[in-house]
């Protein structure tokens, strides 16, 4: 098992010291420090106000940040929560996803999601109703220009003849590629293109507010990795070399007074055996003291023990 935070910028306003060099690296180091084996940064180049005011939050750019942070790090693995890929032409993500990679000595993980704000992507001049067919050729095309030379794309969205985009990536055949969504269509992008499947925790409003089927337990989670293993075996792939990412609401927030580790440990250990292997970890961000502080006490307390 493993652990992961996204950095904590979880609110409209967000804390001003967790957008310098300094803090960005200070959050990176601290988790690596404390155990953690991934790191990285959510995507929204263009939220509403809207969207801001009704709980949303503010973001940097996820490959800019995690650049930085990977030059302040050496063993943290680099996972985007999670790079809203119709958002983006293909070839762009591509070199994008080999430059870090390569920087950070092997160390990027591509985590993306076919994406639910509609007027995000009015904004950025993406047809909403096209995103899932955008998605699929974009996996498609990635994974091509990540490992052939003279790559040409005649399909619905993409159109480009003999590009050959070096340098590669320096993880062969290429960086893993995490899906994620609830949806049963998500668990067969990744039977098809991924190697890791990081759905989300989410009750029956949130579902229906993301676009995206609910999931709110560990036993709705091990029927879904159950279902992915068969479409696993069924595409000849083992079942069990694909990762999977989700939270743990066990034991409280870390951070917060009233966090219990051993109540985390037991709910981590409840989501092992339902096929989970990389668990999403929430830390406040309401100051970079208090991030630190948690990143701290988390890996003491829960990281060491696992």
């Amino acid at each position: 098992m493993q652990f992961a935070i996204t950095h904590p910028m979880h609110s409209h306003p967000y804390n001003p010291d967790l957008v310098t060099g300094s803090g960005i690296a200070a959050v990176a180091a601290a988790a690596e420090a404390a155990g953690f084996g991934g790191f990285g940064f959510t995507d929204h180049p263009a939220p509403t106000t809207r969207w801001l005011e009704a709980g949303g939050h503010d973001t940097l750019d996820p490959f800019v940040a995690m650049g930085f942070a990977a030059a302040h790090t050496t063993a943290l693995r680099l996972i985007p929560n999670i790079i809203v890929l119709p958002y983006r032409n293909p070839f762009v993500v591509a070199k994008a996803g080999a430059t870090l990679d390569l920087v950070s000595g092997g160390r990027f993980t591509l985590a993306v999601g076919v994406g639910y704000l509609k007027r995000e992507f009015a904004s950025l001049g993406v047809d909403f109703d096209e995103r899932a067919e955008l998605f699929e050729e974009s996996l498609d095309v990635i994974r091509r220009i990540w490992t052939r030379d003279d790559v040409t794309v005649e399909s619905r969205h993409f159109t480009a003849e003999g590009i050959t985009a070096h340098p590669r990536p320096l993880t062969a055949p290429h960086p893993p590629i995490w899906i994620g969504g609830n949806t049963a269509a998500a668990r067969a992008r990744v039977a098809a293109h991924g190697q890791g499947w990081c759905p989300f925790r989410a009750p029956a409003q949130l579902a229906r507010t993301a676009r995206t089927a609910a999931l709110s337990s560990t036993d709705e989670l091990a029927k879904g990795v159950e279902d992915l293993r068969r479409r696993l075996e069924a595409a000849g792939r083992d079942p069990f070399d694909v990762d999977i990412a989700f939270t743990n609401d066990a034991g409280g927030n870390p951070g917060d007074d009233a966090f219990d580790a051993d109540a985390f440990l037991a709910g981590a250990a409840d989501l092992e055996k339902a096929g989970v292997t990389w668990i999403q970890v929430t830390v406040p961000g309401d100051s970079l003291a208090r991030a630190l502080d948690a990143v701290e006490r988390f890996g003491a307390e829960v990281i060491l023990r696992a």
